[in-house]
């Protein structure tokens, strides 16, 4: 999980084969963003709107936790590091406090069928040195709270599950924890990237003065300034006794073409695996004819997006459950929840053309059935 955390914050250096890099440029290093890009633009696209049929009042209590950071703090831990988690806890209030860990920091033994944990772990805290210093132990009976490993605190759990619940994104029966949208693949091709920025940068050096060479010189004639020879606009040779004169030549020089060809292939290639658009990797510069075009330019995000908010909308609603347990000191059973759905904002908020076919569209709909369309289908298809 630090790995892609290193992958995302851009921190990786890719490896050197130090086939074609001179050796003094081997400290050279080139470091590329195509993780953090693949990670941030499906994280953008999921907006939490809310909750419907909220009959446990769980907006109340994700409203009190900074909404605006808490979600999106989540979405995006997750979409890094394959799952982060929820801790629960109480805030001397009567709304309990809900704090987002990475997963790299927190672990436990999950109940398939509910997404809930059995037993949990999470780091809390760490100093300057990366030193944990406040930690916690979930179980169904109570929560114990360390610090610097020495118990410190026992707090009654309400909950029938541990008050630590997972956000996950992609589970699969072999791998409950999800998966990372930054795979194996995409950290190898962003390494094949920078390596070869690297390889253009360095063949840059050549191309951008071409090498020059003379041959025909007297043995015993002055050696000439390299730098004074190739960037001069007139020099003079002259005839020797015998009448001979030197002969001047250049080098072809190298041209950026199959490095901007090689990249693009990598582009695409990171493009299929990740379900970005070229347009995303600011390679087809070509302006869409319609927001219609970018729609169907972006399908295979629109279709990851809808995967990540079902998955994400389960994970919020376990949290909720766990709050409200915990607020009302009340274990009430999962399956009272079955009501309470997720809301987000449309993936691709509709243009100022689409408004008015979609309007005619509704209209016509609710006359052929009167109230089909409510207010919230409505705003999963308009966002308003």
């Amino acid at each position: 999980m630090e790995l892609r955390y290193d992958y995302y914050e851009q921190k990786h250096k890719a490896r050197d084969f130090g086939i074609s890099t001179p050796e003094d440029l081997m400290a050279l290093r080139y470091i590329n963003g195509w993780c953090t890009k693949a990670v941030d633009t499906l994280a953008d696209r999921l907006q939490f709107a809310g909750w419907r049929n909220d009959n446990f009042d769980l907006a109340g209590i994700f409203n009190m936790n900074n909404p605006d950071v808490l979600y999106d703090s989540a979405i995006l831990s997750a979409l890094i590091s394959s799952c982060c988690f929820i801790v629960v806890s109480p805030s001397g209030s009567e709304i309990p406090r809900l704090q987002v860990v990475d997963g790299a920091n927190a672990t436990g033994i999950i109940d398939e069928f509910t997404g809930l944990l059995q037993e949990g772990y999470a780091v809390l805290e760490r100093n300057e040195l990366k030193e944990v210093t406040r930690d916690a132990y979930f179980t169904v009976d109570e929560t114990i709270y360390y610090e610097r490993g020495e118990e410190i605190q026992r707090v009654a759990n309400p909950a029938p599950y541990p008050l630590l619940a997972p956000v996950i994104y992609k589970p699969d029966a072999k791998r409950p924890f999800g998966h990372s949208r930054i795979s194996r693949k995409a950290m190898e091709l962003s390494d094949m990237a920078a390596r070869t920025l690297k390889r253009s940068e360095i063949s840059a050096e050549y191309y951008s003065i071409p090498q020059k060479y003379v041959t025909g010189l007297a043995e015993d004639s002055e050696p000439m300034d390299k730098w004074k020879a190739s960037a001069s606009s007139m020099l003079t040779f002259t005839k020797d006794d015998e009448g001979d004169k030197p002969t001047l030549g250049q080098f072809q020089a190298g041209s950026p073409t199959p490095f901007n060809e090689q990249l693009t292939m990598l582009a695409g290639e990171f493009c299929r695996e990740t379900g970005l658009a070229m347009s995303d990797m600011i390679i087809n510069t070509a302006n869409p004819t319609s927001s219609d075009a970018i729609k169907a330019e972006h399908e295979c995000m629109r279709l990851m997006a809808r995967k990540a908010q079902k998955c994400f909308g389960s994970s919020f609603l376990n949290a909720g459950y766990l709050a409200a347990c915990l607020r009302d000191d009340y274990p009430y059973q999962r399956e009272q929840l079955y009501l309470t759905q997720a809301a987000w904002d449309p993936i691709f908020e509709p243009d100022a053309s689409q408004l008015g076919a979609l309007g005619d569209a509704i209209l016509k709909l609710n006359q052929a059935k009167p109230g089909y369309l409510d207010e919230d289908k409505m705003h999963d298809l308009l966002g308003m």
